[in-house]
């Protein structure tokens, strides 16, 4: 059974950070792409950042231009675990963010294949 578990996001002030945990189980880590997507009140899930890479020094990152320079995402295959580092929070970066499995990273962050439940971040002002 594959498992997706979110951990890491809590209330923050604008300006501060957090770092998102994804841990997973039930499939070959290395062999998928990890990514994070999140979803605003009121607002479609969007695509937050996507990474593949089996051998742990050489990956292909995707990140979206509203997180670009701020947020860092990494894997490390041997704990089979994602990681977004998040900086530089502002209120609007509050929502829910989601770990997913894809296949690769798509420049439209499609070919999803599993989700995880998400994990609220919240930023205030």
């Amino acid at each position: 059974e594959v498992q997706l578990v979110e951990s890491g996001g809590g209330l923050v002030q604008a300006g501060g950070s957090l770092r998102l945990s994804c841990a997973t189980s039930g499939f070959t880590f290395e062999d998928v792409a990890i990514g994070w997507f999140r979803q605003a009140p009121g607002k479609e899930r969007e695509g937050v950042s996507c990474i593949l890479g089996s051998d742990g020094t050489t990956n292909f990152v995707r990140t979206a231009d509203s997180v670009a320079g701020r947020f860092v995402i990494s894997r490390d295959n041997d704990k089979k675990t994602g990681y977004l580092q998040m900086d530089t929070l502002t209120p609007e970066d509050t929502g829910v963010y989601y770990c997913a499995v894809l296949s690769f990273c798509a420049q439209d962050f499609s070919s999803v294949e599993f989700w995880g439940k998400g994990t609220q971040v919240t930023v205030s002002s």
